[in-house]
């Protein structure tokens, strides 16, 4: 493959990410929660969002996608993924002390693209099927011991 075409594949591919993060952001932002940081990175690997859903820190990965069902998509956290984003988490408690005595979530927020990202919103009676949805899974996993 043309190493042209390859970058291109990669730029529309992370255009489409940010603008689904951007969508997951407003959409957790229009429910209460309050977003702390976006793509916090370590040593470990990257957290899309941080939030606080009251006095809970909420680490949640962003999945869009256009292709895919959802039944698809659940595979692509799998266990080593899971793994990465704990790590993250740490550092980022550890990091950011003021937020270590309170209880963590780890969420995932599904974008589904049916047209262009123009408009995204939870999943309403109104949506109509050209429309972008927005699936979001609180309490996703949990650190294994």
């Amino acid at each position: 493959m043309h190493k042209a075409l390859t970058d291109r594949r990669i730029s529309v591919k992370n255009s489409q990410g940010r603008k689904g993060e951007d969508h997951a952001a407003a959409a957790l932002e229009a429910v209460g929660m309050e977003i702390i940081t976006r793509n916090f990175r370590s040593k470990y690997g990257e957290i899309d969002i941080v939030a606080l859903d009251n006095e809970i820190v909420v680490f949640v990965e962003v999945k869009t996608w256009s292709v895919f069902g959802l039944e698809d998509l659940q595979y692509s956290i799998n266990v080593k993924k899971q793994i990465k984003i704990i790590k993250t988490a740490k550092y980022f408690l550890s990091e950011n002390r003021k937020y270590n005595k309170m209880a963590i979530r780890f969420d995932v927020v599904y974008v589904k693209i049916n047209k262009p990202l123009s408009g995204c919103q939870m999943p309403t009676e109104r949506q109509t099927p050209d429309e972008c949805q927005i699936t979001h899974l609180a309490s996703a996993f949990t650190e294994r011991v």
